[in-house]
């Protein structure tokens, strides 16, 4: 499960605007998108990890994403950093 992946990454950016800066800036390696966010957020994250040519892996759920980056809030994306 990608949970897991978020667990392991030794870097990582949480957040929709980081995770789209991340992206631009040609530092993320992919990206972990929870399903349940909302869909301006999936779409304006999708696009920009289009660009980049990063893959994205979906989970289904914020606030297990949140809870796998060690924050008390839900997260709808979290890029993975080289």
């Amino acid at each position: 499960m990608s949970y897991e992946k978020v667990l392991q990454a030794k870097q990582f950016v949480v957040g929709t605007k980081q995770t789209v800066r991340a992206l631009k800036e040609g530092k993320a390696q992919e990206v972990i998108l929870a399903e349940d966010a909302d869909s301006a957020i999936i779409n304006k994250i999708m696009e920009a990890a289009k660009e980049a040519n990063v893959p994205v892996t979906k989970v289904d759920s914020m606030k297990k994403l949140g809870k796998a980056c060690k924050i008390q809030v839900g997260a709808a994306a979290v890029a993975i950093i080289r």
